[in-house]
């Protein structure tokens, strides 16, 4: 070795530089905001979350809504998110939840009894993950194709002892809560007539919100301004399949989730957004088969578009799940997909056509009728008859109203050889229905890799803060509510 001390001196600092530069590198890795999820996985912290609910969604939905509009070989978007989990969803005091202390379990992170929102035990009222989001000066959103004041959306921005009697409190508190947009159903909440004299949509709009009543006036609306609540139905939002007859003037979910982006990004603190499907749940409840599927692809549409929006940034976790399962769909061997998409109108259109005599009677030539029209089916006198006494039979323990849509459904369902829960055992059923079915997660961005296991809707929360580096702890009491 012939090398002079010039060269080995030079040899010597550049190995030394380098390593100052490897050492330099590491340190700022470890200053940079990084979190740890999955396998030991290293992610910079998600600037935004959104979390789309498919209430009542589970297997058997998904496996029937895949098979109407691909066919067996077809894929729905939400099945190519990279990660995928599964989740168990009992509430505090029943092995199977209802809506309430489902969407409580996965906004607060805590268990609570069946039809209490965001309440523990002690009957005190406990923050979501959206006050968590808020109180760190990130914008929040909520969604629904339900009214806004329904059991899921309220779970992220209310606390109520009864999801039924306290509906007009809940919209009380949406306003106090300062949410930045609240697009969905329910505006007859928030009437003067609900609110002893008040107008809170008129609160809203000197609030500085841009208030909106059709899709013409979401379209309209500019994401300047930061602030949009958007009321289109008096009550639920129309079914897909109904849309068209009703003429329906009102936004999809699609166009609603992406305008909240749209105002929610507008400028950089980031935002948790939560849209919710609502109404494959309500279809699900009458074994509306080909309801369900036209509410799913209407879901997962809006699925693909908020993952195409992600995929542009890499800063947004999305976070696809239900809240618990409805009817214990199936899709089985001899489901006839054919039958079911020549029916053309939900079971709810359907049993308003049944009940439109002068006293609402239901008559056998007029049940014949309507099934033939509007389900392809050819019932005979008899099972007329027979469909009438069912009805007459049925006293649901929830929903009442709902049983001869729900009757309508279940023989729809019957004819074309889908799988559902016994119409009795809905009728014995407080929750109309539901099943303890473990329901599917799918999820993609920073910090979806923790979604890979069976977890608990209570870890929902905390996965979802970790990923956005947001501190919460399941059941706090610091926020706004």
């Amino acid at each position: 070795m012939n090398r002079s001390y010039t060269q080995i001196y030079t040899h010597i600092i550049h190995t030394l530089k380098s390593r100052c530069d490897i050492l330099l590198v590491a340190l700022l890795l470890l200053a940079a905001p990084m979190q740890v999820h999955g396998q030991g996985q290293l992610h910079t912290p998600a600037k935004n979350v959104i979390l789309l609910i498919g209430d009542g969604m589970g297997l058997g939905q998904l496996e029937v809504a895949r098979q109407l509009e691909y066919g067996k070989t077809g894929v729905l978007h939400m099945e190519t998110l990279n990660h995928v989990g599964l989740m168990r969803t009992y509430s505090a005091n029943n092995f199977v939840t209802d809506s309430a202390a489902g969407g409580s379990a996965i906004a607060t992170g805590i268990k609570t009894n069946n039809e209490s929102i965001a309440i523990n035990e002690k009957g005190q009222e406990v923050d979501s993950i959206l006050d968590a989001f808020q109180t760190h000066g990130k914008k929040v959103g909520i969604i629904s194709t339900n009214t806004v004041v329904d059991a899921t959306p309220a779970a992220f921005g209310a606390s109520v002892a009864n999801r039924w009697t306290d509906a007009a409190d809940i919209a009380r508190q949406l306003f106090n809560h300062k949410i930045d947009v609240i697009l969905g159903g329910g505006a007859s909440y928030f009437t003067p007539k609900k609110q002893n004299g008040v107008d809170l949509i008129e609160k809203f709009r000197k609030a500085g919100y841009t208030i909106a009543t059709n899709r013409n006036d979401l379209v309209a609306a500019s994401p300047r301004n930061n602030k949009l609540v958007g009321l289109f139905h008096p009550a639920y939002m129309n079914f897909q399949i109904d849309k068209e007859e009703y003429k329906s003037e009102e936004p999809t979910l699609q166009e609603m989730t992406m305008k909240a982006i749209d105002v929610l990004s507008w400028g950089e603190e980031g935002f948790f957004l939560m849209a919710e499907g609502a109404r494959i749940d309500h279809m699900a409840h009458a074994a509306d088969v080909t309801g369900i599927w036209k509410e799913t692809i209407a879901f997962d549409q809006t699925v693909k578009a908020v993952v195409d929006w992600a995929k542009k940034r890499n800063d947004t976790l999305v976070v696809v799940l239900a809240d618990h399962e409805t009817m214990g769909i199936s899709a089985t061997e001899k489901m006839n997909i054919e039958g079911l998409k020549k029916v053309n109108m939900s079971a709810e259109y359907m049993a308003k056509q049944l009940q439109a005599t002068k006293d609402a009677r239901l008559a056998p030539e007029r049940v014949i009728e309507v099934f033939s029209k509007h389900a392809n089916i050819q019932l005979t006198l008899k099972e007329a008859q027979q469909f009438i006494k069912n009805i007459e039979s049925n006293r649901t323990m929830v929903y009442p109203q709902n049983r001869v849509n729900w009757e309508v459904g279940s023989t729809i369902a019957k004819h074309y050889n889908v799988g559902v829960v016994d119409s009795s055992i809905r009728a014995a059923s407080s929750t109309g229905g539901h099943t303890a079915n473990m329901i599917p997660i799918f999820a993609t961005g920073p910090g979806s890799s923790a979604f890979n296991r069976v977890i608990d809707n209570t870890d929902v929360s905390t996965i979802i803060t970790n990923a956005a580096n947001i501190p919460f702890t399941p059941g706090q009491q610091l926020g706004n509510q």
